[in-house]
């Protein structure tokens, strides 16, 4: 069964940083895609990024060049390095998993599997 705990989430003004982990467990495929998903009050979810099992990356316009996601395989752990943080990216951040390679590379795919997620806010 598969597990995904995010940590990392916390309170930030605008202009600083944070950084996601997601600690993964439970599923055994070699081509994969895992991937962090938001979502604000009173609006869709949405793909941030993506990175599969080939260490290729999508990101969502509104955060390229800002965040960065991130694998180590060694410690089956997924990361976000969210950097120059706007009131904007105030939301629950997702973490998500799924085997579907390679149409997981797409941030518009609804994952299979999920976190129970973290909150970010950034105050202004």
């Amino acid at each position: 069964q598969v597990q995904l705990v995010e940590s990392g989430g916390g309170s930030v003004q605008a202009g600083g940083s944070l950084r996601l982990s997601c600690a993964a467990s439970g599923y055994t495929s070699s081509t994969y895609c895992m991937g962090w998903f938001r979502q604000a009050p009173g609006k869709e979810r949405e793909g941030v990024a993506s990175i599969d099992s080939y260490d290729s990356t999508s990101y969502a316009d509104s955060v390229k060049g800002r965040f960065t996601i991130s694998q180590d395989n060694a410690k089956n752990t997924l990361y976000l390095q969210m950097n120059s943080l706007k009131p904007e990216d105030t939301a629950m951040y997702y973490c998500a998993a799924d085997t579907r390679w390679p149409l997981c590379s797409s941030l518009l795919l609804v994952y299979k599997y999920w976190g129970q997620g973290t909150q970010v806010t950034v105050s202004s």
